[in-house]
């Protein structure tokens, strides 16, 4: 293990409010949270404790500030400080990490107008000690103009703090694999993988710049103080990677391990590789409760590719088990233990089976027929996450209601909409509103937002959609709900934040309902947040709600959408389906039409969201096979949320 010496003052502050053990796995300083807004906060006040620091010394402060999503809490504090506590930029100097490369300054996706919208239009800071990199410059200037850039931090005295996010290749700034470890600023050519994780707010990967300008990894390691902010399941292979893997060009951020005041802040999924979360059992003596046994020996069973009952004492003591052993006995009643607990996890009756002994079931087996709300966040989340389970629970004669939090319009392609609205103009040819959005499709430029004429177009696609694909499930209209949240309705890929008026509206359809199960979008992997911000509103609807008598009988389902699945130990009902089910559910999916072939929002995985989800549902299957349970076609897994 690289032993360094980390900066006290941090140390403290950090170990204090996020969770930090130092392990022989580890080769960079690392704090986890709760939460990215708790730990975004805490960064926050770090920055506004060292411009403040500076200001006392009459020296300027130098920042290098960061862009994407991973940072834009810590700019919302920072902000506040400014118009609340007088938290002044005045003798603060900034320098960007990066711009794509051409783009102009006006550019909605340019890493000027982010900086600006997020925090230099709303603090003191002098507009000449503003410096980001020129995505304008000329071809036959570039060269020269990174020298200066390079020069003029370097005329600073170089950076006192520098905010860092991760990408999914490893790259800090826009360093991608193969950069130099004493690389400066300079042009770049972006991996297709970064690309890909960009297109969704350039709506498309043709839209996304090939290159960028970025400073370089030796830029960045002569920064006095680093925190890399990192948020997300997404990026759990890559943070292991850069914290335990080897120092290598392929991963630039395992650069970092090298420079002496490091330090990684995660939330509790970005950590969720690391061994000391995945496996503690292999870094300290572990506190064995009933969530973590499951967890070791579904992983020790993966490990060894034996099922549970083919598990023996000397698996365990071999792969750093023992302990497990000397609290549980022999093996053999340890094995017996997991295997009856995953296998009541599975069961054919989501709506719980009418009048039999539920004690060893997900689901209470009363009332027979329950009321059932599934929110889906998107208009399309229900069929591709949990279509067999839906199709299931309205066979089975329960009360369905579907309810879809946002219109999901931003996702319609124009080439989609003006397919339909081409198709309205034959069959209403005088209609001027139809011509109005014709022309304005057909001349949108890339900055331009959706009119709202636009935007009811694409919101009108996809409600009818989902309409017939719930029809073919065979629920009544009048079962489907269309919330159309207000934080989503902004137009951009920029969403709103949430609101008493979104959490008003799921309130009063949960408190119409009196639901006996919800079921839920769980997933925070969504590339583009609307799941998290649909997942914060039903929270908070059921902290208002919980009072209410009805809710005492109400249980939540969490599922996961089209990119994860949960991991087996997690699973609490684990709902099997046979061929003809899966065939079911694939047809519903396809009645998304607007979403197949080419959607806007897939993130880095090409195949179309019927393909995922049934590679998905095979993949649980299998484990469940492979533990030594029942071999299924496919399941459909969940969570239950207590709150």
């Amino acid at each position: 293990m690289i032993n360094k010496v980390i900066n006290k003052t941090k140390e403290i502050s950090y170990r204090e409010a996020g969770k930090f053990e130092e392990t022989r796995f580890e080769k960079i300083h690392n704090v986890i949270f709760e939460s990215s807004t708790e730990a975004s906060i805490l960064v926050a006040h770090e920055i506004a404790n060292l411009i403040r620091r500076k200001e006392e010394l009459g020296e300027v402060c130098v920042l290098g500030l960061a862009t994407g999503s991973s940072p834009v809490k810590v700019y919302e504090e920072l902000v506040r400080m400014h118009r609340e506590e007088g938290l002044s930029f005045k003798n603060v100097v900034t320098f960007n990490l990066d711009e794509y490369y051409p783009i102009d300054v006006d550019n909605i996706q340019s890493y000027y107008y982010f900086m600006h919208d997020h925090l230099f239009n709303h603090v003191d800071i002098l507009h000449e000690n503003i410096n980001i990199p020129d995505g304008t410059v000329s071809d036959q200037d570039l060269h020269q103009y990174c020298i200066d850039y390079e020069m003029k931090i370097q005329s600073y005295g170089g950076i006192d703090f520098q905010l860092l996010g991760i990408g999914r290749t490893g790259h800090i700034g826009f360093n991608e694999p193969g950069s130099h470890i004493n690389s400066g600023t300079r042009a770049i050519t972006l991996d297709y993988i970064t690309r890909v994780d960009a297109a969704p707010a350039f709506l498309g990967l043709k839209n996304v710049p090939r290159k960028a300008i970025t400073m370089g990894v030796g830029t960045v390691r002569k920064a006095k103080r680093i925190v890399l902010l990192a948020w997300g399941i997404n990026k759990a292979d890559i943070v292991k990677q850069a914290i335990e893997g080897e120092m290598s060009s392929q991963v630039p951020a395992t650069y970092l391990q090298e420079h002496d005041n490091t330090t990684f802040v995660l939330d509790i999924e970005a950590s969720s590789e690391l061994t000391r979360v995945k496996t503690p059992w292999l870094v300290k003596s572990c506190r064995w409760n009933d969530e973590l046994k499951c967890k070791a020996v579904i992983w020790l069973s993966e490990l060894t590719k034996k099922p549970f009952l083919k598990l023996t004492d000397k698996d365990y003591n071999d792969n750093g088990m023992s302990s497990i052993l000397t609290e549980e006995g022999a093996a053999y009643d340890l094995n017996i233990k997991m295997f009856n607990k995953m296998q009541h996890t599975i069961t054919g009756w989501p709506g719980g089976k009418p009048n039999v002994d539920d004690s060893n079931r997900p689901e209470r087996s009363e009332p027979a027929k329950k009321r059932v709300i599934i929110f889906s966040p998107h208009p399309d989340d229900d069929v591709i996450s949990m279509g067999g389970t839906f199709a299931r629970l309205v066979e089975q004669g329960h009360e369905v209601h579907v309810a879809y939090q946002t219109s999901g319009n931003i996702a319609v392609s124009n080439e989609e909409a003006l397919k339909f609205v081409e198709v309205s103009k034959v069959l209403n040819s005088n209609s001027t509103e139809v011509d109005s959005i014709i022309h304005f499709l057909k001349n949108k430029s890339k900055n331009d937002i959706d009119t709202l004429e636009v935007r009811k177009l694409k919101t009108t696609i996809r409600k009818s959609e989902s309409l017939a694909a719930t029809r073919y499930v065979g629920l009544p209209d009048e079962n489907v709900h269309f919330l159309e949240l207000p934080f989503y309705e902004t137009g951009t890929i920029k969403k709103g934040k949430l609101t008493e008026a979104d959490i008003r509206i799921m309130c009063e359809l949960i408190d119409d309902i009196k639901p006996h199960q919800i079921y839920a979008a769980g997933d925070l992997a969504d590339p583009h947040g609307t799941h998290k911000v649909c997942l914060d509103a039903l929270f908070e609807a059921l902290k208002i709600l919980k009072p209410e008598s009805y809710m005492k009988d109400c249980w939540v389902w969490l599922y996961r959408g089209a990119w994860h699945e949960w991991e087996t130990y997690q699973i609490d009902m684990a709902v099997p389906m046979s061929p003809d089910q899966v065939l079911k559910k694939r047809q519903s999916i396809f009645y998304h039409q607007s979403q197949k072939d080419g959607v806007m929002f897939q993130g880095d995985d090409n195949r179309e969201f019927w393909v995922r989800a049934e590679d998905r549902n095979r993949a649980t299957a299998k484990k469940y096979k492979d533990l030594g349970l029942a071999d299924y076609e496919a399941i459909e897994a969940f969570k239950r949320f207590y709150f």
